[in-house]
């Protein structure tokens, strides 16, 4: 069977033999009822927990919308204009709106990327800026201790309004929700503090209800104040297939629900190799993003086996204390020991996957450089097939094969566990 997996905006191709593939994990096939602006705008008409939009806000108000960066799928274009109808409706100016690209730990953007991203109705009616133009202001502290300092424009703004694409997480259970706030317009020592919870064995893909990240996280959104969410799901074209507007948290557990019935997929056993792909660009832009993937592909390889990550990786590692973690490391055991001494952000990507090396090769596929891919203890290729070849001489003609073409969207468990 020939498989198909996002690289870039390009595609890799793998022959794969149908005796060896126990599975192709793709999202499960619902009858989605609305598409794109159609289902953004039912869900902001029929808002979850909460009055409407248009009934919350007041003429003179001020709006700090807050939305995903450049390195998100999110289609932000197809939210906006169903969102600013029904902020106009409320009798709020153009003027007083901004939207803000929640930049975390992330690279400024262009002007035309975040034209890109808001669409052209909100590029021509509305300021668009990065959360990083701005200061910040200080709310006071988690019972974690995690300082709540978030950008001035947002703080300060009359109404606080959260977008966001819920998918799996492999630490905070889903992203989503007041994660647009914490940590997506939040210092680097918050961020930081909030992440130190990621040692915490339920601080896993797909936990929500004890997770004491996503408990941290919300708790950080109460001290600030979020006044509406729109929250949606992507298929593997990233449409729009669900949306869920309204209260934080009560639209964004409705979301996280359809996410499930799509993409959390039971697997009977763990295979020899995994071949996994955030899905492309943008996902894969760097290796800090696409270890996303690596992460839920950990999952279904069996101990001693091989992931075969696929990520164009075309703007290098991703981050700066990253890149120093991984490639300064002289064992993947160095990391981790490292990661438990002295939590620091960047970091804790490079123990990510030390710890998934403890039970399984990778191999890289992607467009970094051979030696530095051999020196963060990964194997390099240029193509899947070659990797594969390679793969199936390692563990003979019955090796076992799932594949992940969407590997950050899809999250097995043996069983359903």
């Amino acid at each position: 069977m020939e498989l198909q997996f996002g690289f870039g905006k390009t595609v890799e191709t793998v022959e794969v033999n149908d005796n060896n593939l126990i599975d192709v994990l793709r999202a499960t096939k619902i009858e989605h009822k609305l598409l794109n602006e159609e289902a953004v705008k039912d869900a902001i008409l029929n808002p979850i927990g909460s009055k409407r939009l248009k009934d919350i806000v007041k003429p003179g108000n001020t709006v700090a919308i807050v939305t995903s960066d450049i390195t998100r799928p999110l289609p932000t274009y197809h939210i906006m204009p169903s969102l600013l109808e029904e902020l106009y409706e409320g009798g709020v100016k153009k003027e007083d709106i901004t939207l803000i690209f929640a930049l975390g730990n992330h690279r400024k953007q262009t002007v035309e990327e975040k034209e890109h991203l808001a669409g052209e109705k909100a590029a021509k009616e509305i300021a668009l800026a990065d959360s990083t133009d701005f200061g910040f202001k200080h709310f006071g502290y988690t019972k974690n201790g995690t300082p709540v300092d978030i950008c001035e424009k947002v703080a300060n703004a009359d109404i606080r309004i959260c977008l966001g694409n819920v998918e799996y997480h492999y630490f905070a259970g889903y992203s989503g929700g007041v994660k647009a706030i914490m940590p997506g317009v939040s210092t680097r020592d918050a961020i930081q503090k909030n992440h130190s919870l990621m040692v915490d064995e339920k601080a896993c893909a797909g936990n929500i209800i004890d997770n004491p990240i996503r408990r941290d996280i919300e708790e950080a959104g109460k001290m600030v104040g979020v006044d509406f969410i729109v929250n949606v799901v992507l298929d593997e074209k990233k449409n729009i297939v669900f949306a869920a507007a309204g209260d934080a948290v009560k639209a964004h557990r409705t979301a996280c629900s359809y996410l499930d019935k799509m993409y959390l997929k039971p697997i009977k056993e763990r295979a020899d190799i995994v071949i996994v792909s955030q899905g492309g660009a943008p996902k894969d832009l760097n290796l800090y993003q696409t270890q996303k993937a690596l992460d839920n592909a950990k999952h279904a390889v069996k101990k001693g086996g091989t992931v075969i990550l696929v990520g164009s990786c075309k703007e290098g590692l991703g981050e700066k204390t990253f890149e120093e973690w991984i490639t300064t490391a002289k064992t993947p055991d160095s990391l981790i020991k490292r990661i438990r001494k002295e939590f620091k952000l960047g970091g804790h990507k490079a123990a990510a996957i030390a710890m998934v090396l403890q039970n399984a090769d990778i191999y890289l596929v992607s467009e970094l450089d051979e030696e530095l891919v051999k020196s963060i203890f990964m194997k390099p290729y240029k193509s899947v097939q070659s990797a594969f070849d390679d793969a199936i001489k390692k563990y003979g003609e019955n090796a076992t094969v799932i594949a992940m073409p969407y590997g950050g969207s899809t999250l097995p468990r043996v069983n359903n566990k």
